[in-house]
């Protein structure tokens, strides 16, 4: 299916090598380093593998990767991409990656340590939050972080962080009103791809709705604690009109796993005090 896309798009021929390779991507430092990665890794917390057992049944098991260039290891499959990602990435490559809300907040599974690594390795510039609505799975919270890898050094890389808050107010159906690329022209131009230094704030005192708004290293530090997620825009109420049933079914669905991994995470600190 997806070299079938790749056809589809003028990407690859029928006589050349595939550039496809059907392994699993985190199971080892593939050895390679590149300019840019843009990717959307698969959500989900947790990597398993099926195998057959002795009676024929199938059975799930959870698959942690113990890698010597991973920050720390992780059952968590996003924070284990974000890592995977750092490390095939050259000095001065670029990264633009769609994450889930949980990998900007979540202390567990190694999250801190490795939201804490990925400041004072990599320029981790933008954050941009994207609204509901756009992916096929309703109610997917997500945003697409970008960072620059950056050469060793004992300073921070990261500085300031950009948010462009695209969820506040915005509400996205995949029929009825799908995503168009012109309603991303003003963070394009905010973005200023030529230029990331000449980025000005929507953002003050006097426009509390602006949606550009920066946050320095030492704000994330010590006001936020290393909590990447951050918002500042009040949430319209009247946009429940637009929320339908399955809307309101996914978003109780996503706050269950949370509780449901923090509950996993809290069990396994008591087996190891006892």
């Amino acid at each position: 299916m997806s070299l079938m896309n790749l056809f589809l798009h003028n990407i690859s021929d029928f006589g050349g090598k595939s550039p496809i390779t059907r392994a699993d991507s985190l199971l080892s430092d593939p050895g390679e380093r590149f300019d840019y990665v843009l990717t959307n890794p698969p959500f989900g917390t947790k990597s398993t593998i099926t195998f057959t057992n002795e009676e024929g049944d199938q059975e799930k098991e959870d698959t942690v990767y113990n890698r010597q260039d991973f920050w720390c290891t992780s059952s968590n499959k996003q924070f284990n991409f974000l890592q995977h990602i750092h490390t095939i990435l050259k000095i001065n490559g670029k990264c633009a990656v769609v994450m889930p809300d949980n990998i900007l907040f979540e202390e567990g599974s190694g999250g801190l340590t490795i939201r804490k690594k990925l400041l004072e390795t990599t320029n981790l510039h933008t954050i941009l939050r994207l609204p509901t609505g756009i992916f096929y799975k309703p109610g997917v919270k997500a945003n697409v972080l970008f960072f620059d890898n950056k050469v060793a050094s004992p300073e921070i890389q990261t500085k300031e962080i950009w948010y462009y808050d695209f969820r506040a107010g915005k509400h996205f159906t995949l029929k009825q009103n799908p995503l168009k690329e012109s309603d991303l022209d003003e963070f394009v131009e905010l973005y200023c791809p030529n230029n990331i230094d000449n980025r000005k704030e929507t953002w003050s005192e006097e426009n509390p709705e602006g949606r550009w708004r920066k946050f320095t290293y030492d704000q994330i530090k010590n006001d936020y604690k290393f909590n990447l997620d951050i918002s500042w825009i009040k949430e319209d109420n009247d946009r429940l009109d637009d929320v339908t049933l399955e809307d309101i079914f996914n978003e109780i669905k996503m706050e269950s796993e949370q509780i449901a991994r923090t509950v996993e995470e809290l069990e396994k600190i008591l087996n190891e005090v006892k």
